[in-house]
Formats: C-alpha cells, structure tokens, sequence
C-alpha cells in the first residue's frame, strides 16, 4: 500500500483556485482510476475531477463551498499494490512515495481539512475512515451512478434513485434521462416520493454564490437606469410564423434570433452601449464586433453564455447557436470558451416576462435589453381613408438597463426608438 496525494490541476487558464461545489465520495470509500471524485467551479465553468488512481480515500480537503488552490492537496487516497496499476498510476504512486524535501516536511492537509459537512474533527492529519451506514452492496450500487451535480439535486427534488434511472447514452444520467424516467416510469407503478417539506437552512455556495456575487457588484459600481417602451410586434410574429412554416430542417424560431439580429443591425450607431468599462482605468471600451450575452436560467442559476459575433450570423444560424448554448448550460457542460467576454446581454423570461423588467447589468458590460411578454390588446390603425379603426394588435414591452455613467437617457431611448422601428418593420431585418 502507499498514499497518493491527489492534487487539483490547472483547470482553466490564469484560474488560481477552485471552489468544491460537490463530493461524490466520502472518508473511507473506495474508488476506481477515472471515477468521478469531486466537481469544481471556477469563475468560467464547473470541472468534473476524476480519480487518477484506485483505492481508499483517506483524506479530503474540506466541504462544500470551500476555495482550494490550483497545486493544493484535493485528496489522499490510499493506492492498491502499484504492481496491478495502470503505467500513469505507477508513476504517480511512486512520485507520491517519494516527495521532495520541502513536501516531506509539510503535512498535505492540514489539522481537520479531512471532514466532510456533519462529521467529527479529526485529531490528526489523516481521519480514520468512518464506517459506512449503508450495505456494501448498496453502497457500491450508489457509486456507480454517474451524474452532474445539477441532474443529482433535480432527482432528490423529485424523490427518484438514481439507481433506477437506466441513461440513454453512456454510464452517465443526464436530465433527458430523467425526463424520460418520470414520462414512462409511472407505467410500470413508478410515483415520486413527495415528503413534506421542512425548514432548511442553505448554504450559498456555487453558482449561486457567483451570482450573488456578481449581482451585488453590479448594483454597487454601477448607477443603473432603466427606459422601457412599447412595441407592436404583430408583423414581427407574422413573419417568424412564415420563416417557421419554410423552415424545413433548420431550427425553429423564436422571437429571440430575430431580436439579436435587430439589435446588432442598430447598435453601430450607438456604439457605447455596445462596450465594456473598466472601472480601474475609467476607459470605456467600445466594441466593433456584438459579443451577446444570453441570460440562460439553468438548474444551477443563472448563466451568461456569449454568442461571439453575433453580427456576422443570420437568423438561423443566431437559432442554432441559442440552442448549442442554452443546452450545454443547463446541462453544466458549458465550455470555457463560451463564457465571458461579452459586450451587450439580452435576458428574457419568455413567457413569464411580465409587463416590464428592470434587469441588471452584466459586469463590465454597459447594457443589458430585455424583451417582455407578448400580449395581444385592441389599437386603433388607420383606415387608409384618413380614418381610424380598431384592430387586434400583439404589444410587448421592450426594457433597457444602462450605465448612467456611460450611456445617457437619451442615448438609451434614441437606441430603443431605433430598435422599435427596425422591429415593427421585419422587412428591414433582412435588408444589406
């Protein structure tokens, strides 16, 4: 036997450290070379960490919520004999049993670092392993369910073991699986436990403290305003039903492709809403290309993923990107490449999006356009006789936020005035 010191790499470029948002393994389970040990975030996505070699672990470097190091200690785990290990693992073994001088004379976590959340502190270095409440065979059967940490706190809302959950494609449950558990799982006498529900106390850790975090700043730095206006989009919904009837294998349109190419079409006469501001330079830096943030609400919060130049995509292919990037999101798949870097965000709550919004600046962005619900209301229009006559017409609410120390009121309605003609008249969508 020796001890390998399973240190967390370098996952992601110029990241210094990387907050535990999820174990899936304890002190004193046994895990498999590449088996999914912990899930880490940082500030441009979460990584799964898998286990370079097997055997018992013996040592973890804290809870959930807690920031480690990039190069500090994540786990020690107790190795099987080296000479049934992989090559990697027999170099990383005989690595751990040799340490250099300087690592041999400082302990790899410190006093009670080994806990896990409701466990005792440790008298040493190294916890004992704590006896497991469940069988062997339970507890095996609980390890080898691979799933992300989203997928596992929707199927504990949900009542259902994972256990039972057969994935379509791969070891890995993802929530297509679940989907698909719930829709058939009722006929073979399937309901999901509903237990009342108690107080609880949650942590804010994750997502959902970078959220915090980020809204908080937000608010803090920036002197938000917020115009709103009204639009009458009943030839824009015509026209995304024409495109949608001819669309043949393409993606089906929403109202936001149509929305992003309105924006892009406009933004070039107001360049300071389409830039970011460095607070520590006091420079504004204006963009020539549209980096889109989309606000995409996922299992885990809220995320930003960025549609790199926007500008030069047409509606269809603005469609098919909406759809890569809202899927990867909100299955925590999302690369690092598709986060950050944004230089305007439209956020929208479909359905659900109310009469008007006051949306938050995305950080160092200087604007962030929400569109509302779409109701359907009586207008009066011109009869062509220079009379009137009343109509059905589809109206949505059309908000902005901007920074006032960059944008101006007045900027910010000539912007949505402009953006309200170029939506009332979908023709000019698709004019050079």
């Amino acid at each position: 036997m020796a001890r390998f010191t399973f240190r967390l790499p370098d996952i992601g470029e110029g990241i210094s450290e990387a907050e535990i948002v999820a174990w899936h393994v304890k002190l004193g389970d046994r895990v498999e070379e590449d088996q999914s040990v912990a899930d880490m975030m940082t500030d441009k996505a979460t990584v799964e960490m898998e286990s370079p070699v097997s055997g018992t672990i013996v040592e973890l470097a804290g809870e959930v919520g807690d920031q480690v190091p990039i190069g500090a200690a994540l786990m020690v785990i107790e190795t099987d004999a080296v000479e049934d290990a992989s090559p990697a693992t027999k170099e990383a073994v005989l690595e751990a049993e040799n340490p250099g001088v300087e690592e041999a004379q400082t302990p790899s976590l410190p006093v009670g670092e080994g806990r896990v959340e409701g466990e005792p502190q440790a008298t040493s270095p190294v916890a004992a392993p704590h006896p497991d409440p469940l069988p062997q065979g339970e507890r095996e059967q609980e390890k080898k369910v691979l799933a992300s940490p989203a997928v596992r706190a929707r199927a504990q809302d949900l009542g259902v073991d994972l256990a039972s959950v057969k994935p379509a494609e791969g070891d890995r449950v993802r929530h297509s699986d679940l989907d698909a558990f719930l829709r058939y799982g009722s006929s073979q006498g399937y309901t999901p436990a509903r237990a009342p529900r108690a107080d609880e106390a949650v942590r804010v850790i994750g997502m959902r403290r970078r959220i915090a975090e980020n809204m908080a700043a937000s608010k803090r730095a920036i002197p938000h305003f917020t115009y709103v206006e009204e639009i009458d989009v009943t030839a824009l919904e015509e026209t995304r039903a024409q495109l949608n009837a001819g669309r043949g294998h393409r993606p089906k349109l929403t109202l936001l492709p149509l929305m992003i190419v309105a924006i892009c079409k406009t933004l070039p006469d107001f360049p300071m809403l389409n830039a970011r501001y460095d607070d520590e330079a006091g420079v504004v830096n204006r963009s020539g290309a549209v980096h889109m943030g989309m606000a995409t609400q996922t299992p885990a919060g809220l995320m930003v993923p960025v549609i790199r130049n926007a500008e030069s995509r047409n509606v269809w292919q603005l469609a098919t990107e909406i759809g890569r990037l809202a899927e990867a999101a909100r299955a925590g798949s999302i690369a690092g490449g598709d986060m950050g870097g944004g230089t305007i965000t439209i956020t929208s709550l479909g359905p659900l999006g109310g009469i008007a919004t006051t949306p938050v600046i995305n950080r160092p962005e200087v604007a962030i356009i929400g569109p509302n619900r779409i109701v359907e209301r009586p207008v009066f229009r011109s009869d062509g006789r220079g009379g009137e006559t009343i109509a059905r017409a589809k109206l949505m609410n059309l908000s902005i936020s901007c920074d006032h120390r960059v944008v101006d009121g007045y900027d910010a309605a000539s912007y949505v005035q402009a953006l309200k003609h170029l939506l009332e008249t979908p023709v000019m969508l698709f004019a050079d």
